[in-house]
C-alpha cells in the first residue's frame, strides 16, 4: 500500500509529463518516430483508463455518491468529471467489468485493451443470459480479453455474438436458436415498406424487412449495381452514380426485368441466389441455424423452411471451418467452387475489409496465365479495390496456409518482417 504522499508525487509526475506530451510538435519526427509515439500515447492512454475505472468503481463501492446526496452514481459523475450522463454510464460498467473480471482488469492494465474495446467486451458479458454461471462468465471474459490484440471493436462485438459457442457449447445452440427465432418473428412482424409521395416529383422509398427478405432483395440488386462498374460510367458520361443512385437504378431495373420476363445478369459468375451456411450433426441427422452470406445468422427453422424450395450443395468443413471437399477444378470460379470460396473466406480475405462476397471476384494465388489451377486451394476473394491492388504489384504476396486459409504477406516497407496476416473480419471462430 502506498502511503498518500508518494501517490501525490505520483501523481503529480505523471500530471507534468502528461503535460509536456501535450505540447511537443510531432512534425520534426521522421515516420518512424511518429508512428512509435502515437502508439505510446495510445498505450498510455489505455493504461491510465485502468486507474480511472479502478477509482471509478471504488467511489461507488465507498457509497461517495449516496453520501453527497446525488440521485445515482451516473448523475454524481456527470457533474464531478463534467462528462455526459451516457458516458458515466459507460464508466460505470467498465468498472463492474473490470472489477470482475481480473483477465479484463490486466489487459487493460498492459495497454492491450483500448476504451472501445473494453466498450465492446462490457456490452457482450451484458448481453450473456442472466442465467448462466459465473465460471462460464469469467471464462466468456478471459476469452474475449485475449482477443483483443487482434481484432477491432467490430470484430469483438461480432465475437461476443458467438462466444457461447466458445466457452459453452452445450448450452449456446438451444440459447441462440430461442433467440434467432424470437428476433425472426419479431422483425416478420414489424415489416413494411411505404412509397410517400414528396410533391416535386420525387417519392420517398422507406421500410424495414427481416434477414430472411433483405437477402433475396440484395441478390437480386448486387448484379446489377456492383461498385466495378463506377470505371465504365466515368468514361462513358464523365459521372458515376452513388452507391445509392446504383441500388435505385438497380430496383427499378429489377421490377421492369420481371413485368417484361427477362432474365436478371449473372453475379459472380453464378446466378442470382442467396446462400446459407449450416452446419450438420451426422449424429442426429439435423441441419443446425445458419448464416446467409450477408452475414446474418438465421435460426434452424428458416434454414429448414428454406432447404425446402432450394438447390443443396454439399460443402465438407473440419471444426475449423475449413472446406475438406468442394467443386471441381475449371477455368473460371462458378457453381459449386464459387458458393465454396463464399463459405471459406465469407467476403474479401484481405486483412482488415469488410466487403460482402458478391463485391469480390476470384483471384488466382498463382495465375492462371502461369498454370495455376482453378482449384480451392489457389483461389482467394478480393473486393475490386483489394484485387487492383494486388496486381498493381504493390508487395503483397497471398499464401494458403496450412489449415486452408489465405493468409497475406505485407511489403517490406511495412512490416520488415513480413509477418503473415489474416482478415479478422469475417473469422468464424
Amino acid at each position: 500500500m502506498f502511503e498518500n504522499g508518494f501517490m501525490q508525487e505520483t501523481m503529480r509526475q505523471l500530471t507534468d509529463l502528461a503535460a509536456q506530451c501535450a505540447t511537443w510538435r510531432v512534425s520534426p519526427l521522421p515516420q518512424a518516430d511518429l508512428l512509435d509515439f502515437l502508439d505510446g500515447v495510445h498505450q498510455a492512454q489505455q493504461m491510465l483508463q485502468a486507474a480511472l475505472l479502478h477509482a471509478v468503481d471504488e467511489v461507488r463501492a465507498r457509497g461517495i455518491p449516496a453520501a453527497e446526496h446525488a440521485p445515482s452514481p451516473r448523475l454524481w459523475f456527470r457533474d464531478r468529471l463534467r462528462i455526459s450522463p451516457r458516458a458515466a454510464t459507460r464508466l460505470l460498467n467498465q468498472a463492474t467489468t473490470v472489477d470482475r473480471h481480473d483477465d479484463v482488469n490486466a489487459a487493460l492494465a498492459a495497454g492491450k485493451v483500448n476504451v472501445e474495446q473494453l466498450t465492446a467486451i462490457t456490452n457482450a458479458l451484458a448481453e450473456l443470459p442472466k442465467d448462466i454461471g459465473p465460471t462460464i462468465r469469467t471464462d466468456a471474459a478471459a476469452a474475449l480479453a485475449g482477443w483483443a490484440p487482434h481484432l477491432d471493436p467490430g470484430g469483438l462485438r461480432a465475437m461476443g455474438r458467438r462466444i457461447l459457442d466458445h466457452v459453452a457449447p452445450e448450452v449456446a445452440e438451444a440459447i441462440e436458436e430461442r433467440r434467432l427465432r424470437d428476433s425472426e418473428r419479431d422483425a416478420h412482424q414489424q415489416r413494411y415498406l411505404t412509397l410517400t409521395a414528396v410533391g416535386d416529383g420525387r417519392v420517398r422509398v422507406s421500410g424495414i424487412l427481416d434477414s430472411e427478405a433483405a437477402a433475396i432483395v440484395a441478390a437480386a440488386l448486387d448484379p446489377l449495381c456492383k461498385p466495378d462498374t463506377v470505371a465504365a460510367e466515368m468514361a462513358a458520361t464523365g459521372e458515376a452514380r452513388t452507391p445509392g443512385q446504383r441500388r435505385a437504378d438497380a430496383l427499378v431495373e429489377v421490377c421492369r426485368l420481371v413485368l417484361t420476363g427477362g432474365p436478371l445478369p449473372d453475379n459472380g459468375g453464378d446466378r442470382p441466389q442467396i446462400a446459407v451456411t449450416v452446419a450438420f450433426d451426422p449424429l442426429r441427422a439435423a441441419l443446425g441455424a445458419g448464416v446467409l452470406d450477408s452475414g446474418e445468422p438465421v435460426s434452424a427453422e428458416t434454414v429448414r423452411r428454406l432447404g425446402c424450395d432450394a438447390r443443396i450443395l454439399p460443402v465438407v468443413l473440419n471444426g475449423a471451418g475449413q472446406i475438406l471437399d468442394a467443386g471441381r477444378t475449371r477455368r473460371t470460379a462458378t457453381g459449386s467452387l464459387r458458393r465454396a470460396l463464399t463459405v471459406r473466406d465469407r467476403g474479401c480475405a484481405f486483412p482488415g475489409c469488410d466487403r460482402p462476397p458478391r463485391w469480390c471476384d476470384a483471384h488466382h494465388v498463382i495465375s492462371w496465365a502461369d498454370d495455376g489451377p482453378t482449384d480451392l486451394g489457389n483461389l482467394v476473394l478480393l473486393c475490386g479495390h483489394h484485387h487492383r491492388l494486388i496486381h498493381a504489384g504493390a508487395g503483397w504476396e497471398i499464401h494458403i496456409a496450412a489449415d486452408g486459409l489465405p493468409e497475406f504477406l505485407p511489403p517490406s516497407w511495412l512490416d520488415a518482417n513480413r509477418l503473415p496476416r489474416r482478415n479478422q473480419y469475417h473469422r468464424r471462430t
